[in-house]
């Protein structure tokens, strides 16, 4: 059991590094021209550049080994924009939600990120940024997501505020995306992810494990339904962690019957060759 751990660690960062090199390789395919949507106005600027970061995902999601299913994008009807409110557990989230979300979106950020060269670039492009350490950054933020909204974009919070290091489903939310719901009357999409945790886990460094991630959006959710942004928030917190729970369970008996599946073609072939000799 110790070897088997040592070896997925060794070949964790085997793929950490390979992850790496393809991540900015396929990067700078694209950094130019999304440095370039700088010269054009919003909202335009921002679905070139969500655009961009399909093809570049595209690139990058298999030659990193990493198989990506999205399903509910039914749920947002055309000529809408909601606010999606998605789990948060691993820096592999955003690189999935972004160009995952159907149509052009921005996403809440730490300011933190935009300053490693080239990659913020991109990272401010796609982002509405914040220090949360900053009462006047948190007020403007707030106001740009607002206009986020008002230029007819989604907007995606991560309402943990944090990535989730615990072994629960979700962390508590804070009211930020709630109180924008009820303030600009628009609806609530929440979106669950699953496999980002276990590929680009949060308690270890250095270390990328390939697999599937799955992302699934469901039906949108109207203020207009809840006296205030905190009952709101309740609700789509009890929603999205029940959601999770069952997302997961799935996954787990779906993995443990692939086992039980490869278990008895082995006793099969094995009462195959007993026979012969």
């Amino acid at each position: 059991m110790k070897m088997n751990i040592r070896i997925k660690n060794i070949l964790g960062r085997i793929f950490t590094v390979w992850g790496g090199i393809v991540f900015i390789g396929t990067m700078l395919i694209i950094i130019i021209p999304a440095w370039a949507t700088k010269f054009i106005k919003e909202p335009k600027r921002t679905r070139i550049f969500i655009q961009l970061c399909r093809i570049w995902m595209a690139m990058f999601y298999p030659l990193a080994f990493i198989r990506v299913k999205i399903t509910g994008r039914e749920n947002f009807k055309p000529n809408e924009n909601y606010i999606v409110v998605c789990n948060h557990s691993s820096m592999m989230d955003v690189p999935i939600t972004s160009p995952g979300i159907p149509g052009t979106n921005k996403t809440i950020a730490k300011v933190e990120l935009a300053k490693i060269p080239l990659f913020g670039i991109i990272y401010k492009r796609g982002s509405v940024l914040i220090d949360r350490k900053d009462e006047n950054s948190r007020k403007y933020s707030y106001n740009k997501m607002k206009w986020v909204l008002d230029q007819g974009m989604h907007m995606c919070i991560y309402p943990e505020g944090t990535r989730n290091k615990s072994n629960n489903p979700l962390k508590s939310f804070h009211d930020g995306a709630f109180k924008l719901s009820f303030d600009t009357r628009k609806e609530i999409v929440p979106a669950i992810l699953i496999g980002t945790k276990s590929m680009l886990p949060s308690d270890k460094s250095f270390f990328f494990w390939p697999g599937k991630i799955t992302m699934h959006f469901m039906e949108p959710i109207s203020p207009s339904k809840f006296n205030s942004a905190s009952e709101m928030k309740e609700y789509v917190f009890k929603l999205m962690w029940e959601e999770i729970i069952r997302q997961t369970t799935d996954v787990r008996s779906q993995t443990s019957g692939v086992r039980r599946q490869e278990s008895d073609v082995r006793s099969q072939t094995s009462g195959v060759r007993r026979y012969k000799y």
